[in-house]
């Protein structure tokens, strides 16, 4: 693959009405088709005959649109950022490194734009307010970017400022990448996929309410009083609005970074989250679904996880644990037809589904119990369970006789388990999964 640059974040100013963002995917889509017509006359003259999908899937293409949603921002950026996550290995590789770019950077808003959206949200004189506040966004995201500030009564905070026109567009830019999905032919024709892409809307539309996500950083705040080992940011409602919202500043490093710290210190991190992930299904019925490392960081003065972003929070239906715990008990009872009887319960496929198909999900399964079965700390980082779930996956998903959609309670959470996965593999850590898990069950 040919050697690309690294993306850089640049002042670039947010297009936030609907004409100027259909525009933006109409640029994109036309440079595609032109790429698309290069390629195809180039393979042609070398006696090939590819297909459309064949043509629109390549790194060029790729990077028209990644570039193109991370100058849009907003619902299409995510969008692409679950693509690049949830279908990466659906994907070749070279197109899932460059969609991957989208999970970390962003560009940020300049200042006149930002200036501008500050006044209208707070007032001309927003700034009578602070004793510092650092036009340098310290991150810049899908939805907003965030900003460091001391007010003049001596709170140093972190304020996420949402980009302008981003509520408003997110339907269209949903309906906009799903168009471009369906032109791909990943999808199969036949698949109806309006009721994820109507969940993906609300989705959406939830997670760009800053005053919900403030009540949910509260909330986790409450539920983890009684655990030292987490830090949640402090919410501060006097400047926090449904578009802003503003929480104490904490010092902390990324915790990719800790790919260096000493084993004992990556196995104890890691069995932090999954003991959070099984506390947030089990016990608190209320999940922070989004999988994205930059989500959590590292206190390396105190050795404490800090948690940010609650925007992507999801409360369970009150039957939802209990029906998981029913399957994990027959899984680890070696039970193949509870674990079937679960999984139709949960949604995963039902009678009509083919027998094949129901056996391939219950092998899946069984593959992804293979670090609860084992009685001692499960190797994250040696092991070959992902690489044979993406096989399993990749196998079911080219049947075109199966393509089923879960509930959507279950499709948030399994991507929670699979992104809290990648971090345990990236950190090559080794937990007793089991012991964290047995309480709950």
């Amino acid at each position: 693959m040919p050697h690309r640059k690294k993306f850089q974040s640049k002042g670039l100013a947010v297009p936030s009405g609907r004409l100027a963002r259909l525009a933006r995917f109409g640029g994109m889509a036309g440079g595609i088709a032109g790429g698309m017509l290069v390629d195809g006359a180039k393979q042609f003259a070398q006696g090939k005959r590819p297909t459309v999908s064949d043509l629109l899937l390549t790194p060029a293409n790729a990077m028209k649109v990644t570039h193109q949603l991370a100058q849009l921002r907003g619902a299409a950026m995510k969008v692409g950022q679950l693509m690049s996550m949830d279908a990466g290995d659906m994907l070749p590789p070279e197109l899932a490194e460059i969609l991957g770019a989208l999970r970390a950077d962003a560009h940020h808003m300049p200042q006149n734009q930002l200036q501008a959206a500050l006044n209208l949200r707070w007032g001309k004189n927003w700034q009578d307010r602070f004793s510092e506040f650092s036009f340098t966004p310290i991150a810049a995201a899908s939805i907003g970017q965030v900003h460091r500030a001391q007010t003049k009564d001596g709170r140093d905070l972190a304020i996420k400022i949402q980009y302008p026109g981003v509520a408003a567009s997110i339907d269209s830019d949903v309906n906009n990448v799903a168009s471009l999905m369906r032109m791909s032919g990943v999808l199969p024709k036949t698949l109806d996929i309006m009721p994820m892409l109507a969940e993906a809307k609300r989705q959406l539309h939830e997670e760009a309410d800053y005053k919900r996500e403030g009540q949910y950083l509260a909330r986790f705040a409450e539920l983890l009083a009684d655990s030292p080992d987490f830090i949640v940011p402090a919410l501060h409602e006097d400047f926090s609005t449904p578009t802003i919202l503003a929480m104490t500043y904490v010092e902390g490093v990324p915790v990719e970074s800790l790919v260096d710290a000493p084993q004992e210190e990556r196995d104890r991190i890691v069995g932090l989250l999954i003991g959070l992930l099984f506390r947030e299904l089990f016990e608190f019925q209320l999940m922070q679904t989004d999988p994205n490392f930059a989500n959590y960081r590292y206190d390396p003065q105190t050795r404490r996880l800090i948690l940010l972003d609650f925007g992507a929070t999801r409360a369970f239906p009150a039957e939802m644990p209990q029906t998981y715990r029913k399957l994990m008990q027959a899984g680890l009872a070696g039970d193949r037809e509870g674990v079937r009887a679960a999984l139709m319960e949960i949604g995963f496929f039902d009678d009509t589904t083919l027998r094949k198909h129901q056996e391939t999900m219950l092998d899946m399964f069984e593959m992804t119990l293979e670090p609860l079965r084992l009685k001692g700390a499960f190797d994250f980082g040696n092991n070959d369970v992902a690489i044979r779930l993406r096989d399993a996956g990749m196998e079911i998903g080219t049947s075109r006789d199966f393509w089923h959609i879960p509930p959507m309670d279950t499709l948030f959470m399994q991507r929670k388990f699979g992104g809290v996965y990648m971090l345990a593999s990236r950190l090559k850590a080794r937990v007793n999964v089991r012991a964290l898990m047995e309480p709950h069950l």
